[in-house]
């Protein structure tokens, strides 16, 4: 049966997610005696393929799959050959998705994205074509070497996961992630990203070298070639996560910590910090508060857990602030980075205890997933087993 809010649904496409190399017979991996499978497990097997494929940078792989679930958008910077293509493609394919890459050049424009109308003399009307957006996983690469216009035109559809081509409206496939990188040490036929479209993003990652173990391992697993990433789940297991991340229940001191955190970018010397007046120009706007509670929804689920706490908001907040922060020409001067601020600002604001008190809506029993059935995470049963 199915709910209004399609529970079922979902139940079910989280329990149809096996691993492909189970043998006949045997419980697939990350279930117990029962049978059950959590989302946790779930996302864990996506993890675990991607550090088959990727070397390092795990904050970087963790952050990738939080994004996704949260429905968001991920900024990618570092420089060169720190496989930031070798992991969004990677990770379309664990997911069971379409990849495109779109190499983002000053030469470049709107159509060349998101599609245009093209006259067929054959047939003597226009035919729509549809941009590489139209995919799961569209890797912007080096977006900030479009001009302003062409970075707009992506972040449109980024946010309304719809395009306008002739007067008919196309929905992009669902989920839809963009995965966009830049260089930090490239000035010259560059565009950076205005402070307003950087809000769009959920997140900035900011990933540095590998270790000498991590780039020995490197030169061990991909100098002859890279490994092939297999697929874990599908498109229906990834909807039906991003929906458990939905309902994972969030306390309104975990709230309120959210807010706070934000607040203090923007009025830091009511927070006890006022040495940071005059290096923030601007701080967060209410989509940071907004993205803080979605990471930190995402993060609990990874984690195993279906209610956020503060700890969730504390590890998120870096990615979730850094590129949302605008810092003074003072702040330039003293080698301050939206990292330093907000180091600071997280050591400093406190967050409530929470207890089941703390709000009169909270279960007493803990949270739970009250609209799914008991047998929500169930994995079907082995081929060739009687029903």
């Amino acid at each position: 049966m199915t709910t209004s809010d399609g529970s079922s649904a979902t139940a079910a496409h989280l329990s149809g997610a096996r691993r492909q190399d189970a043998p006949a017979g045997a419980s697939p991996a990350g279930t117990d005696d029962a049978g059950t499978r959590t989302p946790a497990d779930l996302i864990e097997s996506i993890l675990v393929e991607m550090r088959r494929i990727l070397v390092g940078q795990t904050r970087m792989q963790e952050r990738l799959v939080v994004c996704l679930l949260s429905r968001g958008h991920c900024l990618l910077e570092s420089v060169p050959g720190l496989a930031k293509t070798l992991a969004a493609e990677s990770l379309a394919t664990i997911t069971g998705g379409n990849f495109k890459r779109v190499q983002f050049t000053p030469d470049l424009l709107p159509s060349d994205i998101v599609g245009t109308r093209i006259y067929r003399p054959s047939t003597e009307d226009f035919d729509t074509e549809l941009g590489p957006v139209f995919t799961n996983v569209l890797l912007a690469d080096e977006i900030n070497r479009a001009p302003a216009k062409v970075q707009s035109a992506l972040l449109e559809v980024m946010g309304e996961r719809h395009v306008t081509i002739g007067g008919t409206t196309h929905p992009v496939p669902d989920p839809f992630f963009v995965v966009a990188t830049q260089n930090p040490i490239e000035s010259e036929g560059v565009y950076e990203l205005p402070d307003a479209q950087r809000d769009r993003f959920l997140m900035k990652v900011v990933m540095g070298h590998p270790s000498r173990e991590e780039e020995l391992a490197i030169i061990d697993r991909v100098s002859v070639r890279i490994p092939a990433p297999h697929t874990v789940i599908g498109h229906d297991q990834v909807k039906a996560l991003q929906n458990a991340a939905d309902r994972v229940y969030v306390d309104a001191t975990v709230k309120a910590y959210a807010v706070d955190v934000v607040l203090a970018t923007r009025t830091p010397g009511l927070y006890g910090m006022p040495d940071l007046e005059s290096v923030i120009r601007l701080g967060g706007s209410p989509r940071a508060s907004l993205g803080l509670v979605r990471g930190a929804r995402a993060l609990a689920l990874m984690r195993g857990r279906t209610h956020a706490t503060a700890q969730d908001v504390f590890d998120i907040a870096p990615e979730i602030l850094r590129h949302r922060l605008i810092l003074s020409y003072e702040a330039l001067a003293r080698e301050l980075t939206a990292d330093h601020v907000i180091a600071q600002i997280l050591s400093t604001v406190p967050a409530e205890p929470l207890t089941p008190r703390n709000n009169d809506e909270a279960p007493r029993d803990g949270p739970t997933f009250p609209d799914l059935p008991a047998d929500a995470f169930a994995s079907p049963p082995p081929p060739g087993a009687s029903p």
